[in-house]
């Protein structure tokens, strides 16, 4: 146990060990609570709705008759400010069980505390009335409540005893969530026979990480094991661990953020293997043995292998009149991708069966996908289901095989020797494309290999590129023209609004949002309905000379950046953008006709870094009464690290800046 934690460690991060304070501990105890509890202002965080005073938990592996259960205790406090930490007052509690009517939660306390005149006054959860059941699936149970009487300023605390036979289910722990913590405290005891890998993530160092063993005698009945009268004593290490965070900071949501689960500071127990005295046994099944079981899952695999006779007129009817296999590809991801309605993204596995599915014309990203397999299957097309996990479900599985950690299902085609990926789940779009969110490292082809597939961000590029030329005309104004060529992801977002909100009303919306005095006239739309492709938007633009003696031009024409996106001072965790970008602004204009030139913004380029793979320009010069301007922005990853955010947000500050720059012209005389 000891090598495998310590090598997870040195994979996920390097971990302060404070040895020397090990034996220091909360001095919080559950209804030792007084006035002076109430007064404290935290430097922590002086504006936070609540604070958590104390987290403390423990999980034990317990003999229990000739056998073990799991043991689970937690105690926790929290102080809560104003009214957006309400949210603290509703508790969950999940625990797995083979018997839905099963009651593992013993003496389980929850108390209010307010301040009313000058007293503390206690109100107690009544557990008859304030507590529900909820159950998730055959397996998976919540109980929930909310404290009582919880007022800006109360004190709540609760505790409670769990008990449960699922060993395989050793209980993770929280550090750090949307509010500070004080002290947040795990311990975890684990008889040596029982072989668990942890899994620790977070960006916070333990304030102590500490490790004992002990001994402890055992009298163990291994008949039901054995299939034979086996009855065993002996001595055997047990494994004390402890790990503390101390004054740990709220977590919250940023922009360019996937998932924030993805950054808390925890701990995951993953059941490996059993060991000497009891029978060896590996509990850590590798993907090949995962995706085998799969594909002989009536409910899965077997749904799009099998003959599925009733597809033969679907197919027939859609390809019968072509030959090669990407027309054919094509044909059919069109016609499901045009025909069926997704109802939920969020699934990796089929709800019903793909007959079902074909009839009722709609379904689950999984089911449709799956449905889109077997119709390529049939028409002799190479084709085998992809699992991944979507960004906002947070990273896949790297150091395990956990087959639950995928929430999302595309198909996989193999065309004359090309592999394209597809999700016909979305209108819209086109073949061979995936939504951003799909891009979130590993995936895997549930296939007999078991292939896994690296999805980058960094291997999406979003070309946005705008044109504008305006000249004086006979009327003395400026006009001419403005032409867009978005990336595929905008143009992407423009059809979903446009299919809402109907053409011309989209253009409409988009002439009022134009700049003071710019008028924007016979708006086009190309490829709207050629989704392989992205889209081109072109206006006439006009702009009035209002006559002033001095006036301020932005030529920029509210195409750049008006805002920071980062504006938070400090970042806790990574910047993770969804795509590599490039912005290209193009300006042509003469200077408006009865004016001069009075003053220009200058030229700037700016590295991001050394290679300057990511950069921002900004070109602009004027030449014989013609202002030429070319800013670009290009990013050429999406991944930076805390330590790169106070330079990543001053890059972003200096084009901020350098977009809101203004020509100024003056009067000629």
């Amino acid at each position: 146990m000891k090598r495998v934690s310590f090598l997870i460690n040195i994979i996920f991060f390097q971990l302060a060990i404070c040895p020397a304070i090990g034996q220091e501990k909360s001095t919080i105890k559950f209804g030792k609570i007084s006035a002076e509890d109430f007064k404290p202002v935290y430097s922590i965080d002086s504006n936070a709705a609540a604070v958590v005073i104390a987290d403390i938990g423990s999980a034990d592996i317990v003999e229990s008759g000739s056998w073990f259960q799991l043991e689970v205790k937690r105690f926790k406090r929290v102080h809560i400010l104003k009214k957006e930490g309400y949210d603290n007052a509703n508790v969950q509690i999940l625990f797995f069980t083979s018997n839905t009517k099963a009651e593992p939660i013993e003496n389980l306390k929850a108390v209010t505390y307010n301040m009313e005149n000058g007293k503390v006054v206690d109100s107690k959860l009544n557990l008859k009335e304030g507590m529900f059941t909820d159950i998730i699936t055959k397996n998976l149970v919540a109980k929930k409540f909310t404290f009582p009487n919880v007022k800006e300023g109360s004190i709540i605390e609760f505790e409670y005893k769990m008990v449960t036979n699922s060993l395989s289910n050793l209980s993770p722990w929280t550090f750090q969530g949307e509010f500070p913590e004080l002290w947040s405290e795990y311990k975890v005891s684990i008889p040596e026979f029982f072989y668990y890998t942890f899994l620790p993530q977070g960006y916070q160092n333990y304030y102590i990480k500490e490790k004992k063993e002990t001994s402890k005698g055992f009298i163990l009945d291994l008949t039901p094991i054995y299939l034979t009268p086996t009855k065993v004593a002996f001595s055997a290490a047990i494994d004390e661990h402890r790990w503390v965070m101390k004054n740990v900071p709220g977590l919250k949501r940023e922009p360019f953020t996937a998932a924030l689960s993805n950054h808390i500071s925890k701990i995951e127990f993953v059941l490996s293997a059993f060991r000497y005295p009891l029978p060896d046994k590996n509990f850590m099944l590798d993907w090949k043995d995962i995706t085998s079981s799969l594909l002989k899952d009536e409910d899965f695999g077997l749904q799009y292998k099998k003959d599925n006779a009733w597809l033969n007129d679907e197919v027939s009817r859609n390809v019968k009149s072509l030959s090669g296999q990407m027309d054919k590809a094509k044909t059919i991801f069109n016609y499901v991708r045009d025909n069926f309605k997704c109802l939920y993204y969020n699934q990796s596995f089929p709800e019903s069966s793909l007959k079902d599915i074909l009839k009722n014309k709609s379904g689950g990203v999984a089911s449709i996908n799956l449905l889109l397999i077997a119709m390529l299957r049939k028409a002799g097309v190479a084709a085998d289901p992809v699992m991944l996990s979507t960004k906002s479900h947070g990273y896949p599985p790297i150091i395990y095989p956990n087959i639950n950690k995928f929430n999302y299902l595309i198909c996989q085609a193999i065309i004359e020797g090309k592999k394209y990926y597809l999700d016909a789940s979305r209108p819209e779009f086109g073949f061979g494309k995936l939504e951003w969110e799909c891009f979130n490292g590993l995936g895997r082809v549930i296939n007999d290999e078991a292939t896994g597939i690296e999805f980058n961000s960094d291997s999406l590029l979003e070309n946005n590129t705008v044109s504008i030329v305006l000249s004086n005309d006979d009327k003395g104004n400026l006009s001419g023209y403005i032409k867009k060529t978005p990336g595929y992801y905008e143009s992407y977002r423009i059809r979903k609004l446009i299919k809402e909100k109907g053409k011309e009303e989209f253009l409409k919306e988009t002439s009022s949002t134009a700049v003071t005095d710019i008028t924007l006239k016979n708006q086009e739309i190309e490829s709207l309905s050629q989704y392989d492709e992205t889209l081109q938007l072109a206006y006439d633009m006009e702009m009035k000379n209002n006559g002033e003696d001095i006036f301020y031009l932005n030529p920029m024409f509210g195409e750049g950046y008006k805002e920071n996106p980062f504006k938070s001072s400090t970042r806790l965790y990574p910047v993770e953008m969804p795509y590599t970008k490039d912005d290209v602004y193009i300006l042509r204009m003469e200077i408006p006709k009865g004016y001069q030139l009075e003053e220009l913004p200058k030229s700037t380029r700016l590295n991001y870094d050394d290679g300057g793979k990511s950069f921002f320009e900004y070109i602009i010069s004027e030449k014989n009464g013609t202002i030429m301007l070319r800013s670009r922005i290009r990013i050429a990853r999406t991944f930076f690290a805390p330590d790169e955010y106070e330079v990543l947000r001053e890059f972003f500050a200096q084009i901020v800046n350098k977009h809101n720059e203004q020509i100024v012209f003056k009067r000629k005389k």
